[in-house]
């Protein structure tokens, strides 16, 4: 490997962090007139960083004495945090000057997040996977609660904080059992120590692991680790919502992989009962708490709950399939929800802002591009074919039964079927339904080019899904 002091190893998160100062000196030195200024910078930013993303791809190796990763996998991740970020800050404007919250911070903050996580997927020390972990988590905790006013986005950020504060402690302790047990922080040496070691989970090392893993679980909201999502996300902003609810998601599954992947192969997964019944309880609650909910903001909030389990039954699996199908089902993640909530954001202005499914009463009638964005949304994210969203499913299902998890694909199987009903009853009420005589949406097009660009994109990568995946596999073959 190459220890050296390599910057342009780091060029991805060297832009977001010289971005997001220049981001908020623009903000401070034009003052009113930087609205927009500080918009169109951090969309550059993006931009640029995507750029030398792709002139980084699958370099290999590491820097900084091996710190951290180059690889593939870490371009990968870099690649979907940076589109989400994109989309998302391409849709915020409209929602930050209709609320009166239109301050360049915002855009600062969004930038650091993703600097973050770019750190926790190319991390090759645990402190600098939570030195990311924690610069990520900080901005998300001040974004959730960014509508100062309001006091259901007050609350999201303090229950945020408070409960990410509490779980930080188990990630905490683990790390240092972890220490104590290997005498590193480094990802190469525990992998090493593992392979090596008569009893590579006794001493401090098994119950080091297993808390690392349960800090985790709760940034993917995993049951029973869950239970903030849904009012964090219900009462943060709603492009804060879209941006939660994905690549903070992808970052940390992201570092799970990048620390519990190798060492699944070569010890098998030490907790395989543990992660079976975590992933059918999130799956199974996720979705019968979305099946009561009568807003779509919340249905969206507990729908991810129970994508993250479909997600761990990628993880559990611990093969090329089961692993490259989780980067193509976390990369369409992305733009699923992401369209799915710029949809709502649109509805929602018609009515009382209460995010209720009534408000898509006729929106198929009133306008008939913006029914079939959602719809495709719904039926992605429900596993239709031939959607992005159904090859996820596909390639994470055929990865676990290779592996022997039939019983828990069944499971998951009828679990999809159950989302359905939630997901088909926004259809339903698009189509079918009459409702009160809402007013016409506004014109919003940054907006509306958002959910095209999503939907374009689901249906891109739905009929052509093998140049993703190839590169998903690309990806995890590079993280060995």
């Amino acid at each position: 490997m190459n220890y050296d002091y390599n910057l342009s190893a780091i060029a991805v998160p060297l832009i977001l962090a010289a971005g997001s100062v220049l981001v908020l000196l623009t903000d401070v030195l034009l003052g009113k007139k930087a609205k927009d200024s500080a918009y169109q910078t951090t969309l550059t930013i993006l931009a640029l960083a995507g750029v030398f993303c792709f002139t980084r791809w699958g370099t290999g190796g590491s820097a900084f004495f091996g710190q951290v990763y180059t690889d593939g996998f870490t371009s990968f991740f870099n690649l979907a945090f940076l589109t989400v970020g994109f989309l998302v800050v391409l849709n915020s404007p409209n929602y930050l000057i209709r609320n009166g919250i239109d301050h360049g911070e915002y855009y600062m903050l969004i930038l650091l997040a993703l600097l973050g996580m770019t750190f926790m997927a190319s991390a090759g020390d645990l402190l600098i996977f939570f030195l990311g972990l924690e610069t990520m988590s900080i901005c998300l905790y001040v974004l959730a609660g960014f509508h100062k006013s309001r006091a259901k986005s007050n609350e999201s950020s303090l229950k945020y904080l408070l409960l990410g504060a509490f779980f930080t402690g188990f990630l905490l302790y683990g790390m240092a059992l972890v220490y104590g047990q290997v005498g590193s922080t480094n990802l190469a040496e525990i992998s090493n120590y593992l392979a090596e070691a008569a009893n590579p989970l006794g001493g401090y090392m098994g119950i080091g692991l297993a808390l690392l893993l349960i800090g985790l679980t709760f940034k993917m909201a995993v049951v029973p680790f869950h239970f903030w999502s849904p009012d964090v996300y219900d009462g943060a902003p709603t492009p804060v919502t879209a941006f939660m609810s994905t690549a903070p998601k992808a970052a940390a599954f992201a570092a799970a992989l990048r620390i519990f992947y190798h060492p699944g192969i070569e010890l098998g997964i030490p907790w395989e009962n543990v992660l079976w019944v975590l992933a059918v309880l999130t799956m199974t609650v996720g979705n019968f708490a979305a099946l009561a909910q009568t807003s779509v903001k919340r249905m969206l909030a507990y729908s991810s709950i129970t994508h993250a389990g479909y997600l761990l039954v990628g993880f559990l699996a611990s093969n090329e399939l089961g692993a490259s199908g989780m980067l193509f089902y976390l990369f369409m993640y992305g733009f699923m929800n992401v369209g799915a909530f710029t949809i709502a954001y649109l509805v929602n202005r018609r009515g009382k802002g209460n995010y209720n499914l009534s408000d898509f009463a006729q929106l198929g009638t009133k306008s008939p591009m913006l029914a079939a964005l959602m719809s495709i949304f719904m039926l992605s994210l429900t596993g239709i074919p031939p959607l992005a969203g159904f090859f996820g499913k596909l390639y994470i299902f055929s990865a676990a039964v290779q592996e022997g998890y039939v019983w828990l694909v069944v499971i998951a199987v009828l679990n999809s079927a159950i989302s359905v009903f939630y997901y088909l009853r926004v259809m339903v009420m698009m189509y079918m339904r009459e409702g009160e005589d809402l007013a016409d949406l506004e014109k919003a097009p940054t907006v509306a080019i958002t959910a095209v660009i999503c939907g374009l994109a689901i249906l891109i990568f739905g009929l052509f899904p093998s140049p993703l995946l190839d590169l998903a596999r690309a990806s995890i073959i590079a993280l060995l």
